[in-house]
């Protein structure tokens, strides 16, 4: 029993102290994406290719999803408290459960599976076919060619897709509410002004802020970091997507404590 106590806690040490080590390789890796930010922006074309590429092509996958998330949220608040409080109220509480948490870690989640995983695998392939070292022996530092354009494009793209998903959510979840449970529009709209506070639209946009940054960071690090050929991508993908899921969690509950 000593022995099996004895192995558990140091299981523990190890993986602490190796997730210690990797917060102080990511924070030196998130350094140089900074101090490379004045030479990106000298070539901002890079970095409005990967706002196309990270953005504006992930708006199909938001709207669809958007969708859901309004009905949901539509038939959720009506189960939980229709014997509680009047339909009227039903706009207000879609209004503040879309704005302040569905709308940011919804969006953060799912552009999570499309861009670190995108990010990770990409630079991955990158550096496993040595296109990195053969920039790297051209003189090209590829922080401000490959790393900080991506990163910028993820910190700008994610609140944008954001603001386009919280509007999409409120809209299905008011048709739903009209055409499902009765609910005239004017009712809706009118119960999501009486709760609506612009500090909902600023936690709403500094989550987006900060969740677009760990999401391109941590496709960023990971990618950037692969080793071991194709079987190395698959890893480093696995590792980005996981960790930034994580993050946003982490980040989310750290952002609410703070401005709430």
């Amino acid at each position: 029993m000593k022995k099996i106590t004895n192995d558990i806690a140091e299981g523990i040490g190890i993986f602490t102290r190796e997730q210690i080590e990797r917060l102080g390789d990511i924070t030196l890796f998130f350094w140089k994406i900074i101090r490379a930010l004045p030479a990106t922006f000298k070539r901002f074309h890079l970095v409005v290719e990967q706002m196309m590429l990270l953005g504006v092509s992930s708006i199909p996958i938001i709207f669809m999803t958007s969708i859901f998330v309004g009905a949901v949220s539509t038939w959720q608040v009506q189960y939980l408290f229709s014997s509680a409080i009047p339909l009227t109220y039903l706009g207000s509480a879609v209004g503040k459960a879309v704005f302040t948490e569905l709308g940011p870690v919804f969006t953060a989640l799912i552009i999570t599976g499309r861009i670190s995983a995108k990010l990770a695998a990409e630079l991955g392939t990158m550096r496993v076919t040595e296109q990195m070292d053969a920039m790297t022996c051209l003189s090209l530092d590829p922080f401000p060619y490959l790393l900080a354009p991506r990163m910028i494009a993820g910190v700008i793209m994610l609140p944008i897709l954001t603001i386009f998903s919280s509007f999409i959510a409120i809209v299905s979840a008011q048709l739903l509410a009209e055409l499902a449970l009765g609910l005239d529009s004017a009712i809706f709209y009118q119960g999501l002004k009486w709760l609506f506070r612009i500090q909902d639209v600023v936690i709403c946009l500094v989550k987006a802020f900060v969740f677009g940054g760990v999401i391109s960071l941590s496709g960023c690090y990971f990618g950037y970091l692969t080793t071991g050929g194709a079987v190395g991508v698959g890893v480093a993908t696995k590792n980005a997507v996981v960790a930034a899921m994580v993050l946003i969690l982490l980040c989310n509950l750290i952002v609410v404590n703070i401005l709430i």
